[in-house]
């Protein structure tokens, strides 16, 4: 498969994602666990069908120490017992704030739950973070990025 075009070496594509960076630094810097960021990018993009995303981020799990086990069972999250009760809380809010057009939103069930897991700063991290790779996600859908060529750290 091929890209159906080069989105970032254009003008408009370089300066989004010179936002979407920033943006990320921003949630790198919230205190929320790199493991559980992880784990987010994997699941929302598994869900969205990105291949190219999964790719990436099962790949920077990796190589960031995250076993081949946790990850191979991020997709039956709630039948595996491998994951703490703070991961499977951001892995809903994931999950649900993917697919906000197969349901009412976020509950307020879930939101409850994450909030018992994070404090203030790594909800702001852990909200931002699903924009982010739902947003990636989606631009990587549409210009139909290839997956299987990732190195870990390649974008720096």
């Amino acid at each position: 498969m091929d890209a159906r075009f080069d989105y970032y070496s254009t003008a408009t594509g370089g300066k989004v994602m010179k936002h979407l960076l920033s943006a990320a630094k921003a949630v790198a810097g919230s205190g929320l666990p790199t493991a559980t960021a992880h784990l987010v990018e994997l699941r929302a993009s598994q869900i969205n069908g990105c291949g190219f995303c999964v790719d990436m981020h099962s790949k920077d799990a990796a190589h960031a120490g995250e076993t081949s086990l946790r990850l191979n069972l991020v997709a039956a999250w709630r039948e595996a017992t491998v994951f703490t009760d703070a991961e499977r809380a951001a892995l809903e809010l994931a999950e649900q704030g993917t697919r906000l057009a197969d349901g009412a939103g976020v509950s307020d069930e879930v939101w409850a739950n994450a909030a018992k897991h994070y404090d203030e700063e790594q909800l702001a991290g852990l909200v931002s973070l699903i924009a982010l790779i739902n947003t990636w996600n989606r631009m990587n859908v549409i210009t139909r990025q290839p997956a299987g060529s990732y190195e870990p750290g390649q974008f720096g």
